[in-house]
């Protein structure tokens, strides 16, 4: 756990301050992005939708580690009442305790920076499925400084693509028409990183060398498998710390994934921008659908969110939940 030496991360305080630069520059750019198409409001709506998006997870998180393992009743001897009033503490540094952890697991995994100040293979079963989807949301809370904003904008057009449906209009975003040619390179976008995340995940579950890694078995050693591949494919760099990833075939199946995730989206990201600059400016009419409106800035969370759930949400249902349901931690 990178962060969690005392030299590096002494203090409650420095933690705090550790994670505040951590997310300083990736919701700065939306800020920016604002400044840069001249109109602050299209940048803070992208803003207020990584907010959320960030801070929903900490009110998710914080009280299920906070409450301690269920399968520990309070009260039957005094070292068991004592773990459930502090909370789940395996695998946590002591002086940051469950607030300090758990903000500092929402920090890395919203962004590409991956320095664990405890350890997520630790946490509940659900606990641990925060830090998970917040890797499988694609960088977008913020993400990482610059890829968080062209993820988020890959989701604007989407939002805004289907907004247009609903509404029966052309789909615009900032004065260009979003067209069939866009579409087809957001769907690769959204696909890629599902696509060999998934496909990598299943095989390795198929294969006993593969297996023999993990540290767990059952639905947790499912969610250790899938939190490695997602973790590399999206830039992040923390783990489940105890599946042991140095062999051949995590070498090699890692690798692929990292050339997609962090290398092949620039392409359709380009091509994309490529495609809206060549486009003319269309003024806005009664029936353009605004893009800088709270409204937009909720629908947009929510595409964010159900778009997540739809592709990932068979794997969360085996891993995590049935974790939690069948009560094996």
């Amino acid at each position: 756990m990178s962060t969690a030496h005392p030299y590096e991360d002494p203090t409650p305080i420095n933690n705090l301050f550790l994670y505040w630069l951590v997310v300083a520059l990736p919701f700065a750019f939306p800020w920016t992005f604002g400044r840069m198409v001249g109109s602050m409001r299209q940048g803070a709506v992208i803003l207020v939708s990584m907010v959320i998006l960030f801070l929903l997870p900490i009110f998710v998180m914080a009280p299920l580690e906070g409450a301690g393992n269920p399968k520990y009743p309070a009260g039957v001897t005094q070292a068991e009442t004592t773990a459930h009033v502090g909370g789940n503490l395996e695998g946590k540094e002591i002086r940051h305790g469950v607030a300090g952890s758990t903000m500092g697991a929402q920090a890395i995994t919203a962004t590409s920076a991956g320095m664990n100040n405890s350890a997520h293979e630790s946490y509940t079963p659900l606990g641990g499925a925060v830090p998970l989807f917040n890797i499988l949301l694609g960088e977008v809370s913020p993400g990482g400084d610059g890829s968080g904003l062209f993820g988020k904008l890959i989701l604007v057009l989407l939002s805004v693509f289907i907004a247009g449906l609903m509404v029966g209009r052309t789909p615009e975003y900032l004065g260009k028409k979003i067209q069939a040619a866009e579409m087809k390179l957001v769907v690769v976008y959204l696909l890629a990183v599902p696509a060999v995340t998934l496909t990598f995940s299943a095989i390795a579950i198929l294969l006993h060398s593969a297996l023999g890694s993990l540290l767990s078995s059952g639905p947790h050693g499912l969610t250790e498998m899938v939190y490695t591949f997602a973790s590399a494919t999206n830039n992040n760099g923390s783990s489940f710390a105890g599946i042991s990833a140095n062999t051949q075939w995590f070498n090699t199946s890692l690798g692929i994934v990292m050339l997609v995730g962090r290398f092949f989206l620039m392409i359709p990201v380009l091509a994309i921008g490529g495609s809206l600059v060549r486009k003319h400016v269309s003024p806005a009419t009664v029936g353009t659908f605004r893009t800088d409106t709270p409204l937009f800035a909720g629908l947009l969370v929510v595409v964010t969110v159900i778009l997540v759930g739809l592709v990932y949400f068979p794997m969360l249902a085996l891993g995590p939940l049935v974790e939690h349901l069948a009560g094996h931690f």
